[in-house]
């Protein structure tokens, strides 16, 4: 389990080996806002385990105000996209050795309404809009995921996106729906009857994980546990395949790329 809180992390990990009485659920540190800590992260998984069966890339930040990464990208993109673009990079090579395997990626329905900007993909030109910049996000999320299939075909390591739905955690503690006591008292009863508890809500990527039928399944897109089109712009290969290029640039994976200086992208250095 990578996590950036350790104490939450331990306290899951612990709560984990407890009901499924597995003494393997261990707790590291990663910071998906900190190309540092990523790397750092998954050189220890290359360094200490034999194989990746099953990565699912679950973090995320949702409607965070303008802040940006450790490395100066805007914090949604950096976090929930290129954190996890670059994290699966690194451990592909363990993926691709116990073939076959898999990798959920998570998204989100919320990328039917979004728009890759690759001229201010780190809202630096235009005026900064929290939604806007969480789609965004999360229509990259779907265009890696088929992406990456594409490049991984033949391999044995299959990608599926999935939105999992509402879920009651505290991915949206920055949309203000409980940021005052009228709010509160007024939408939490009807916003609890509208959600998943955080159980039932990982169900989705459990079933992308473990189940039989998904075997050799790859690129596609599911809404909870039922395949689904995904929005138009989620099609795009030209898109999607230019979204990989700029995404290896920022983050350095390409030989004497430099994270960070894609101004012509819209990005400017940090």
């Amino acid at each position: 389990m990578g996590c950036r809180d350790m104490e939450k992390c331990e306290t899951a990990a612990k709560e984990i080996r407890g009901a499924t009485l597995n003494p393997h659920v261990y707790a590291c540190h990663l910071d998906l806002a900190s190309i540092k800590s990523i790397r750092e992260f998954a050189e220890r998984v290359n360094k200490e385990e034999k194989r990746v069966d099953v990565l699912i890339n679950n973090a995320g930040v949702m409607r965070c105000p303008a802040w940006k990464t450790e490395d100066g990208f805007d914090m949604q993109f950096g976090v929930n996209h290129l954190g996890h673009f670059l994290l699966t990079n690194l451990l592909l090579e363990k993926l691709k050795e116990p073939a076959p395997s898999r990798v959920i990626n998570l998204s989100s329905l919320a990328h039917i309404i979004g728009n890759i900007d690759f001229e201010d993909l780190n809202w630096e030109k235009k005026t900064f809009d929290t939604k806007q910049a969480y789609c965004q996000s999360k229509l990259a999320n779907v265009l890696f995921t088929r992406e990456l299939a594409k490049r991984l075909q033949g391999t044995g390591v299959t990608v599926n996106a999935v939105h999992p739905g509402v879920v009651a955690t505290e991915l949206g503690r920055h949309t203000g729906l409980h940021q005052s006591q009228f709010s509160s008292f007024m939408l939490g009863p009807f916003f609890s009857l509208l959600v998943k508890s955080p159980a039932l809500g990982a169900q989705p990527s459990v079933f992308l994980a473990v189940s039989e039928e998904m075997e050799g399944v790859t690129g596609r897109y599911y809404d909870v546990m039922t395949e689904k089109e995904p929005a138009a712009q989620a099609l795009d290969d030209e898109v999607a395949c230019r979204l990989w290029e700029v995404s290896s640039r920022l983050v350095g994976l390409q030989e004497n790329g430099q994270h960070g200086s894609l101004k012509k992208e819209g990005v400017s250095e940090p």
